[in-house]
């Protein structure tokens, strides 16, 4: 049995979508019939996927970190609690408001109907579900104990959301505090300045250096504005176009290591995902080497990603895994330290989510300072762009007071 998306017209010409489990098309088709629906388009879910993977085409082709955290939740709940694996998809499906999320489950339920494992359903969506996420439910299914390993998916879906979470509200606040001053700085220049200004030039006195500056460049400003917004859409496009280019990046990403603040926060990130991946691995079943090939996706630093690859192969010629990733010298020696040691006691796993929790703390109160010295930092910079423009304005007039 599979999903279908079905596309028809209700007995007054109104068209009508939506979603229906049949064995074929024509099941579809058939029970549209039944409840006086003219079908006009069926389609696979699974075909429609690959089509949109084909076109290139889509808002979204993935599936937000934070629905999929729910999803494995609810997923892990319902296994625990002994209720088959279809039943489990098809009341997630039921749950769901979001239509793309409730067919991806409805299509992955009809796999596991056929006969196939969860991890072959779960393969027909790339895009949804990580490379991470499936090869730990197939090594679950292979250890059978996937209940315990959805359950750790679902703790790791979900600090993982909560990491990403914690980066993205840390930087909201100063995005907005640039962005309004950036506002507030503009208008000023534009219209403000030239009308206060422009009663001190008819005066016919020399102007303060200042002042002369300030009025420049807010002419400058009003007559080439257009000039400065192509100017900075093309210094993005390009630095986005070099960026896509694997050598500019990774030079680039080298370049963030060496910076003292943000360079660590970078280490950090990545390690902290590292070892949380591999954390989850490793208690799953999954091979030490494959583990640590699957958890490099995850390492957005391309060094720190080459790291992790060499170190992998170091591994697999029986090198300790520990002192592979330390000769890099990319990786925080805590952690170094911790993973060596879970590997001499046999709790490697329990020693990979130690780190883990230990660098997304270590973030968490890195971040935090960097935005408690930023905002006043940034309050600073406002202030004393505000602070050149009133002096710019009322220098002539201390200048016409001296006169008189």
């Amino acid at each position: 049995m599979g999903a279908f998306q079905y596309v028809a017209l209700d007995a007054r010409g109104k068209e009508q979508k939506g979603l229906l489990e049949g064995d074929s098309p024509r099941q579809v088709r058939q029970l549209l019939r039944e409840r006086s629906l003219t079908p006009v388009q069926i389609e696979a879910v699974e075909s429609q996927e690959k089509a949109e993977q084909a076109r290139r085409f889509s808002l979204r082709r993935g599936v937000g970190a934070l629905d999929l955290a729910i999803t494995t939740r609810q997923l892990a709940t319902l296994a625990k609690a002994g209720l088959p694996l279809d039943e489990a998809l098809q009341a997630i499906s039921q749950q769901t408001e979001k239509a793309r999320l409730k067919s991806i489950v409805l299509a992955v339920r009809a796999k596991v109907v056929e006969g196939h494992p969860l991890a072959t359903g779960l393969d027909q969506f790339p895009q949804a579900f990580p490379h991470v996420y499936r090869a730990t439910v197939a090594a679950g299914e292979q250890a059978g104990q996937l209940d315990n390993v959805l359950e750790r998916l679902a703790d790791y879906t979900e600090s993982r959301h909560g990491l990403n979470q914690k980066i993205n509200q840390a930087m909201i606040y100063p995005a907005v505090l640039t962005s309004l001053s950036l506002i507030i700085v503009t208008f000023m220049l534009i219209y403000i300045v030239p009308k206060v200004v422009g009663v001190f030039e008819s005066t016919g006195q020399d102007l303060p250096i200042l002042t002369r500056a300030l009025i420049a460049f807010s002419g400058f400003i009003q007559g080439w504005w257009w000039a400065i917004l192509a100017a900075v859409g093309i210094a993005i496009y390009s630095i986005r176009r070099t960026l896509a280019q694997e050598g500019p990046r990774r030079e680039f990403h080298r370049s963030l290591l060496r910076l003292p603040v943000i360079g660590r926060v970078v280490r950090g990130v990545n390690t902290a995902r590292f070892t949380r991946t591999m954390a989850i691995l490793s208690a799953s079943g999954v091979p030490i080497v494959e583990g640590m090939r699957i958890s490099a996706d995850v390492v957005v630093n391309l060094p720190m990603r080459d790291a992790v690859n060499e170190a992998a192969i170091r591994v697999r010629e029986g090198a300790a895994v520990g002192r592979s990733l330390a000769q890099s010298r990319l990786f925080p020696p805590m952690t170094m330290h911790l993973i060596s040691s879970g590997e001499a006691s046999g709790k490697l796993d329990e020693m990979l989510d130690r780190a883990a929790t230990h660098q997304e703390a270590e973030m968490d109160s890195l971040i935090g300072s960097m935005l408690a010295l930023l905002e006043p930092v940034l309050i600073l910079f406002m202030g004393g762009m505000v602070l050149l423009i009133v002096l710019a304005i009322l220098l002539p007039i201390f200048q016409i007071n001296q006169l008189v």
